[in-house]
């Protein structure tokens, strides 16, 4: 018997409807409490002159960068998998295909999907001491056991073929739903789920969640325009509008950008590493690959499988979308203290790859990395690649476009 729940199909229960309506209003409950009276609206009268905002360039020079990292996004065609389905008594809840939007949607996606799961009637009935398996030990695995610790089960395990130098551990970190393909019909409810996980980011950047201290921080992003930032339906929710700004990089060059001054800069190390801690008494960690959901030892299994989900699912529809970034080293730290996301002209890579260009810059920094070697330029998405297409030219090539946006 095969039972299915898709993020815009009707539930075939009450009781799993019912926590995606609860979920949804729970976020547009806050849309009150933040739309105050007198709030910016963002918008600049034409007359009005931009604000001029002063950046001083990172340090691009071959001694100032630092490794170079290749990663793979699961990027699910449609739109990320949240649904929860029933197989031979077993609930199987997946949460995989956000691409480059792991960080950006994982809380309010683990919440969602463990939300709906529980509300199977035979994941209900199961004692809070029964054994849970999620499989998958990114961020999406990671804060889905931390959603099943807090709400009381004692038998959660992780299993993973890796719990360091993951996709998530690489991530750059800026909080905006990108490198995603979401059909119509799922927007809305993956710009709910947004919402819902910037407040969980928020609250630590401000120092009050009850779990987190560090990790999460409110730095200024910086985008061509608001459309390509994909932060519009957040704004008058939980964020205020951007602003028209000039940025003057003191070198003759000047760019006319719009900024979200509360975007969120999510440290992905630091985090991986603060979830991992906290998760540590409280979890199984094993690692190991799973073959088949039948094999695994449990009633109710969370599938944050990533790109292993083409095989383990045997969904054709997961792709890998390839990124490239540089670390910086030797900088100024407040200097690189921002967050800038451009798209470029499409092209096509030396090993003729059709390539989605961008520049990027965020403050990540590397587990154990000095005071100083914070920064990492970015990016490509090129659909498609793999370990053994890594396409190495494009690391030199970010650089030199990072060159020509600064006007160095």
């Amino acid at each position: 018997m095969r039972t299915t729940r898709s993020p815009h199909a009707p539930a075939a229960a009450a009781g799993p409807e019912l926590s995606r309506r609860t979920f949804i209003a729970g976020v547009a409950a806050g849309a009150g409490a933040l739309a105050i009276a007198g709030r910016s609206t963002g918008v600049r009268a034409a007359s009005e002159p931009l604000e001029v905002r002063s950046m001083v360039p990172p340090r691009l020079e071959a001694a100032n960068l630092g490794e170079r990292i290749l990663c793979h996004r699961p990027m699910r065609r449609g739109s990320p998998n949240l649904t929860v389905e029933e197989v031979g008594g077993q609930v199987i809840a997946h949460d995989y295909g956000h691409g480059g939007s792991g960080w950006t949607l994982g809380p309010g996606c683990a919440t969602y999907v463990v939300e709906n799961a529980l509300a199977m009637p035979a994941a209900a009935a199961l004692a809070k001491d029964a054994p849970v398996i999620v499989v998958g030990a990114g961020v999406i695995g990671l804060l889905t056991a931390y959603e099943l610790v807090r709400r009381g089960y004692t038998a959660v395990e992780i299993i993973a073929e890796a719990f360091t130098g993951t996709t998530s551990h690489n991530a750059a970190g800026l909080l905006a739903p990108v490198s995603m393909d979401n059909d119509p019909e799922s927007q809305a409810l993956i710009d709910q789920i947004g919402v819902e996980a910037y407040r969980f980011f928020a609250s630590i950047a401000a120092g009050t969640h009850p779990d987190f201290a560090t990790g999460a921080s409110i730095v200024p992003s910086y985008f061509e325009t608001r459309e390509e930032s994909g932060l519009e339906p957040y704004v008058g929710i939980v964020m205020e509008p951007a602003k028209d700004v000039i940025l003057d990089f003191g070198n003759g060059t000047q760019r006319t950008m719009v900024v979200y001054d509360d975007g969120i800069f999510m440290d992905t190390a630091v985090l991986m590493d603060e979830l991992t801690a906290w998760l540590t008494p409280h979890v199984t960690f094993t690692q190991g690959k799973v073959e088949a959901f039948a094999d695994l030892p449990a009633q109710l299994i969370f599938d944050c499988t990533g790109l292993g989900a083409a095989e383990l699912d045997d969904d054709a529809s997961v792709v890998s979308v390839q990124g490239h970034l540089v670390m910086l080293r030797d900088q100024v730290p407040a200097d690189v203290n921002t967050q800038i996301l451009i798209y470029l002209p499409e092209g096509t890579t030396a090993e003729g790859m059709k390539a989605k260009r961008s520049f990027y810059l965020m403050p990540k920094r590397l587990s154990g990395s000095g005071p100083n070697d914070v920064g990492t330029v970015g990016g490509t998405f090129i659909e498609g690649a793999t370990p053994e297409t890594p396409n190495e030219s494009e690391f030199d090539l970010l650089i030199d476009q990072a060159k020509v946006f600064y006007g160095i």
